[in-house]
């Protein structure tokens, strides 16, 4: 590319300015705004739906929740990206036993880190040699990274990618949600406690004045089943979810039991879906899914009713 200097107008490197080695005054006289967005929109364009995940808040298990719901995208035959937009806790290479992957750049961009089921996922944990390093980044920095995974990363063609997105409504949503262009929905997360279910409406709030189509509403954390005669406890309250999604005229996507074998097999870097297929857990994981693909092709659940 060196005979082609300087590089004026539109430029179509299949990498982000940031990442460009003619990033500089004297070689690039390129529109880096337009070139970024070219790309993210290029990137995107393979990709069929694009869904965000959000709570508002922490400690609901949305990591968790996404992951396991895009792992249950997967096991349905689904090709399936999961991009860890939490910049501060990018717990996702855990959950997915990958802490140790480094991902590799080719010509045409970042290659994500492929899980056994086929599986794509990026993550800023794949460039933090030590996991228990704090990010302490101005919105800039937090910024140039999120361009980075929309546009760096060579997701290839999808069904569907899934943002694990950050607690908040700040900086990091609204750049994810403006690059994206056309997000197709917003699945919110919450927990029964009312602290929570206080935090999901600030995010369901967001989403409509973002004008993201809310696919609704996952409780987590919901009843546990007595291990010695099978009844469920309401641990933490139950129901709260599907009364936030009734309040605000919203798909109720279900519940996920409050199960020590979620926490364990995260843990361990292994979801639930994949380790107890079997498991209430696991099945309430894959009719997420279902209630997913319902929400984005009507169509379908109308021929096959």
């Amino acid at each position: 590319m060196a005979d082609d200097l300087p590089i004026t107008g539109e430029c179509r490197f299949l990498h982000t300015c940031e990442m460009c080695e003619y990033n500089n005054e004297s070689d690039c006289k390129a529109d880096q705004n337009e070139h970024n967005r070219w790309l993210v929109n290029k990137r995107m364009d393979d990709i069929k739906y694009k869904i965000i995940v959000g709570s508002n808040k922490g400690g609901v298990g949305k990591s968790t929740v996404t992951t396991n719901l895009a792992v249950a995208l997967a096991e349905q035959g689904y090709k399936v990206g999961l991009a860890d937009a939490d910049l501060h806790g990018p717990n996702v290479p855990k959950l997915v036993n990958a802490e140790n992957v480094r991902l590799r750049s080719e010509e045409d961009g970042i290659i994500p880190f492929e899980t056994k089921n086929g599986m794509k996922v990026a993550s800023l944990g794949f460039l933090i040699e030590d996991p228990n390093m704090h990010i302490a980044w101005r919105d800039a920095v937090k910024y140039d990274f999120i361009i980075e995974l929309l546009g760096n990363i060579n997701w290839g063609p999808l069904d569907y990618l899934l943002f694990d997105l950050p607690p908040g409504t700040g900086n990091e949503q609204i750049t994810i949600i403006d690059f994206i262009g056309d997000v197709d929905g917003a699945v919110i997360v919450t927990t029964p406690q009312e602290l929570a279910l206080l935090d999901a409406r600030k995010m369901i709030s967001f989403a409509r004045d973002s004008n993201v189509p809310i696919v609704g509403v996952i409780e987590n954390m919901a009843a546990l089943e007595c291990p010695h005669c099978s009844k469920e406890i309401d641990v933490f309250r139950t129901g709260g979810g599907k009364k936030l999604a009734e309040e605000l005229a919203l798909p109720y996507l279900g519940s996920i039991p409050l199960d020590g074998e979620i926490a364990v097999r995260s843990d361990e870097g292994e979801p639930v879906v994949l380790s107890r297929p079997d498991s209430k857990a696991a099945k309430a994981f894959l009719a997420l899914a279902d209630n997913l693909n319902k929400f984005l092709n009507p169509q379908e659940t109308l021929k096959s009713g």
